[in-house]
């Protein structure tokens, strides 16, 4: 049996439908009841009460761990989780990190996954570690705003990232689950293409064939609307990456074709799956 954190979310959905379509057992746990894909048995828990997941550990082989927002704060103990899927027989752990930890290492939000990835590291398990750079399915934070307004409201319009598509992220966790060549991988994932904001607006608008208007944010305003729902260190970290990328984050990964045998999915793809939310 595997067991899925964050399973209701962008990658957690996906991996949790790859892994029964494979034939897998999977016990799929977010924090509040919810439906999940069929074939997979649903638990409600909170990784921050790490003790609540030892029923949930109890029989399964291996672990995807991803972190919410707020286990990203500085008082937080994710590391206490491996430890658990440890103790509870767990034999393979796959962690969702950030590409921030490689290529921004003194920020205070990488400093603690950072730590999380070495307690995986000396816990004798099995392992394997993500690092994907900025999703794109980030987007879906304005679907509200094209809907209603037609507009996109984004901080450093002009300045791109190779975004992600939580699919690929998913696929690759996947194979890093089932196929023992991934053990003791550490895959940075991004996009094929660096996009900016403005571009991301503008391939939503093509998709739904009517305008989108960009309105830049300053900093302050766009740290304002992240701290809703992340910590203020992780806001930072993150508006220091798209405010200037240093070269490593606007690097395209080859990792993606390594472990899937095909390109990653560029962000007009990821449009086109989800473009009825933006309508």
């Amino acid at each position: 049996m595997i067991v899925v954190t964050g399973a209701t979310g962008n990658v957690g959905r996906p991996l949790t439908r790859a892994l029964t379509e494979a034939g897998e057992q999977v016990t799929a746990v977010s924090r509040n009841a919810a439906a999940v894909p069929d074939g997979a048995r649903h638990v409600a828990a909170d990784l921050a009460e790490p003790a609540g997941l030892t029923p949930v550990l109890e029989g399964a082989k291996a672990l995807f761990l991803l972190l919410s927002g707020d286990l990203h704060a500085p008082e937080a103990r994710p590391a206490d989780i491996i430890g658990l899927a440890a103790a509870s027989g767990v034999r393979r752990v796959v962690l969702l990190s950030s590409q921030g930890v490689a290529t921004r290492p003194l920020g205070p939000s990488r400093v603690a996954m950072r730590a999380v990835e070495d307690a995986l590291r000396e816990s004798g398990l099995d392992w394997a570690i993500l690092r994907p750079g900025g999703f794109a399915s980030n987007a879906l934070g304005w679907a509200e705003s094209v809907r209603t307004q037609g507009t996109v409201a984004a901080p450093f319009g002009d300045v791109g990232v190779p975004v992600v598509d939580p699919a690929d992220i998913a696929e690759v966790a996947a194979a890093s689950l089932l196929d023992d060549r991934h053990i003791g991988g550490v895959y940075e994932l991004t996009g094929p293409e660096v996009i900016t904001p403005r571009q991301q607006a503008e391939t939503i608008a093509t998709a739904l064939g009517s305008p989108v208007q960009f309105q830049e944010l300053t900093r302050d305003e766009a740290k304002a609307a992240m701290t809703q729902f992340v910590p203020a260190e992780l806001a930072d970290d993150t508006l220091d990456i798209i405010a200037a990328p240093n070269p490593a984050e606007l690097r395209i990964s080859p990792d993606v074709q390594r472990v899937l045998g095909r390109a990653p999915h560029p962000f007009n793809d990821w449009v086109a799956r989800n473009i009825s939310v933006f309508r």
